[in-house]
């Protein structure tokens, strides 16, 4: 864990719920269990991926768009997503 933190320091990475409407970012890191992880790389979201924010309103789900498909994600999960905008 620790070794992630230091990376996406380094990185200048945020938490997915900080970016922005119409922002490209890329996923670098994320801090849940791997049951979870492995739901949200079924669905397309994994390290290393680009993902469009198509909603953030700042207090509800996030709107997201991984290649042609169209995600909602709540804003706890969301949060432990880490993403930067070049990878």
């Amino acid at each position: 864990m620790k070794e992630t933190e230091d990376l996406c320091k380094k990185q200048k990475a945020y938490s997915l719920t900080l970016a922005s409407v119409g922002e490209d970012v890329f996923v670098v890191s994320f801090s849940f269990g791997r049951n979870l992880q492995r739901k949200l790389k079924d669905i397309g979201l994994m390290v290393g991926i680009q993902v469009k924010v198509l909603e953030n309103d700042f207090s509800g789900p996030l709107l997201l768009a991984i290649g042609d498909t169209r995600v909602a994600l709540g804003r706890g999960m969301a949060h432990k997503i880490m993403v930067q905008t070049k990878l």
